[in-house]
């Protein structure tokens, strides 16, 4: 009988590309790709927003949520957000028992451990309350936030499948991928890759075209409302092929996921955001 986890294989995979985890090391210090793909994230993302935030009739009465050069400025806030609400998210979320009973190893970020979800909170704490300090709209520095996450996302998702982490359950497709990390050593789906194509590559073309199309940063709160609903459809749609955490499982059915319950606030917030924009902007 045929099971989720362990379909009939008819295809061998194809075979995981040589690429260390590591990118380079200097004496006992190691710099790995998923360090540089968060840095290079908000790199990009700031040089990104800096663009946007500079070109003020794209905004509502022509007004920005703060001057493009502190783009830079809030780059600092948001590496601090994003560290904080991502362990925190991933301790609360996906391991609670394990760092209730040795609290310590909250701090032992280097042994892995991150939200995505916890992350985007404490990212949005931080640009509101930097946006608050600089006198701006929160909601269109969320819309901000919302245009230029999807880079980040792109490049974390790659830095998952370099690390060979999050992949998904067993296929038959001829672009599954044999991980070295599978100890059973099955074809999967490249889950990594296909949320970097939904949440990074998609994502990013869509709201950019009602950023620069349609005049969508003119109504506070829309493209907001437009990345949570898009990130969370996209999340939950490769959860269904997306192994959970094996310390967690299936919540229910043998589908519903952690993450899948985590991205339904999302995709409720940005469709009450999407309709207070339209509403609000008539």
């Amino acid at each position: 009988m045929l099971t989720r986890s362990q379909p009939l294989l008819r295809s061998r995979g194809v075979p995981f590309p040589n690429i260390d985890p590591v990118a380079f090391a200097i004496g006992p210090f190691a710099v790995h790709w998923y360090g540089i793909a968060y840095l290079l994230g908000v790199a990009l993302g700031a040089a990104y927003g800096q663009t946007l935030l500079a070109r003020k009739a794209l905004w509502k009465d022509d007004r920005p949520p703060f001057d493009a050069p502190a783009i830079w400025d809030f780059a600092f806030w948001a590496v601090i957000g994003i560290v904080l609400g991502g362990r925190i998210g991933y301790v609360l979320f996906y391991n609670l028992p394990v760092y209730l009973a040795d609290p310590i190893q909250i701090f032992a970020i280097s042994d892995g451990g991150m939200s995505f979800h916890g992350g985007m909170l404490g990212l949005m704490v931080a640009v509101a309350l930097f946006t608050r300090a600089k006198g701006g709209r929160i909601l269109s520095s969320l819309d901000l936030l919302g245009a230029i996450a999807t880079i980040g996302l792109f490049l974390g998702r790659v830095a998952n499948f370099i690390n060979a982490e999050l992949y998904g359950a067993p296929t038959d497709l001829p672009w599954g991928v044999v991980f070295p990390t599978d100890p059973e050593g099955l074809p999967r789906h490249p889950s990594q890759l296909y949320e970097a194509v939904l949440e990074g590559v998609l994502l990013f073309i869509i709201i950019r075209i009602a950023t620069n199309r349609f005049n969508a940063l003119r109504k506070p709160g829309l493209v907001a409302g437009i990345f949570g609903i898009g990130y969370g459809l996209s999340r939950t749609a490769v959860e269904f092929v997306r192994l959970p955490d094996s310390h967690i499982g299936y919540l229910f059915g043998g589908w519903l996921t952690m993450g899948m319950l985590l991205s339904l606030p999302l995709v409720l917030a940005g469709i009450a955001l999407v309709l207070y924009a339209r509403r609000a902007n008539v």
